[in-house]
């Protein structure tokens, strides 16, 4: 299952760089599949949100792999870094996002 913002973000952005997946942007923000280095539009992706940092599913791996525990969460100073339910994942998904990520 991906990690979601809830609405009670702060927008602190405490939880962004703790992403080992660049998965994690700022309201209003373009998402990229690549690492964003990229300039060309066709990686370019509009955002999920315009109000609230937010998670890309199609990128996080719940730290996977990583950590024994999703990074945006532990350090969520209002608990807002939630399972989400409209996207429920196992552990081998997971782990295939990210070799497919990271190569």
């Amino acid at each position: 299952m991906a990690i979601h913002i809830t609405d009670d973000c702060i927008n602190c952005g405490a939880c962004e760089p703790e992403c080992p997946n660049n998965a994690i942007y700022e309201g209003g923000a373009e998402w990229a599949m690549s690492d964003g280095t990229s300039s060309s539009d066709e990686d370019r992706h509009d955002p999920i949100s315009d109000d609230f940092f937010y998670i890309v599913p199609s990128k996080c791996t719940e730290c996977q792999g990583f950590h024994d525990e999703p990074q945006c969460a532990a350090v969520c100073p209002v608990d807002c870094c939630l399972p989400d339910p409209e996207h429920e994942e196992s552990e081998d998904v997971l782990l295939a996002r990210k070799d497919e990520l990271h190569g």
